[in-house]
């Protein structure tokens, strides 16, 4: 998938169906809990975790072969058993339904890749290497993590309390994006590190307006 069209999707408690029930299978749901996905996972056999998961009521576990009645209503499909000619099959069912599916074995042959994630809260890291190898990818998602620790978890979260308290409060729209332009500069970076994510919008702008009004006296 050498040009693929990057997107995060919104699955929050629509159906996601995997097909398989090994290591490949239980990395596709791990990423699917983390979007608060509906998660059907449907194979003869299931590995340990995936057994966990169901047990604790995370997702759902069907012990059997995938069926065509398993695809009706899914957003997404992941074909990720260990036969290549299954993974087709079942690629061929999602596609006469209309529903995106992503191949585990066959590269280019899905309709979507999964990327390698960093997750910090609200903010996202997402890295496709393309086709080059999911090995290359982990590597750079890796040095992102070691980029970007999880104090900034708490920075992602004041700046979406502070954002949705401009777009709020404040109505000219020249206005709301000087004071989204400002909220990320160094100055404001550096105020917003050293505050909690507990701090409400308005007590988080009208920090903001104290440093503009710091800086212009300077």
């Amino acid at each position: 998938m050498a040009s693929g069209y990057p997107v995060l999707l919104n699955l929050a408690n629509r159906l996601c169906v995997v097909a398989g029930g090994g290591s490949v299978a239980e990395r596709k749901a791990a990423g699917l809990l983390e979007a608060e996905a509906d998660i059907h996972v449907v194979a003869p056999r299931h590995s340990a975790r995936l057994k966990e998961w169901g047990a604790a009521g995370r997702i759902r576990l069907s012990e059997r072969s995938i069926e065509p009645g398993d695809l009706e209503g899914a957003a997404l499909l992941f074909a990720a058993t260990d036969k290549p000619d299954i993974n087709r099959w079942i690629a061929e069912e999602a596609r006469a339904r209309g529903i995106p599916v992503n191949v585990a074995d066959l590269g280019d042959g899905g309709d979507f890749s999964v990327p390698a994630l960093v997750r910090r809260g609200r903010l996202v890291f997402a890295v496709s290497a393309s086709g080059a190898g999911p090995a290359f990818a982990s590597r750079l998602a890796s040095e992102l993590s070691d980029s970007y620790g999880e104090e900034y978890e708490n920075l992602a979260e004041i700046l979406y309390k502070l954002r949705r308290e401009v777009l709020v409060s404040i109505r000219e729209p020249e206005e709301r994006r000087r004071l989204l332009h400002a909220s990320v500069s160094d100055k404001a970076l550096e105020l917003w590190r050293g505050s909690a994510a507990e701090a409400t919008g308005e007590e988080l702008l009208n920090r903001l307006r104290q440093l503009e009004g710091l800086e212009g006296m300077l």
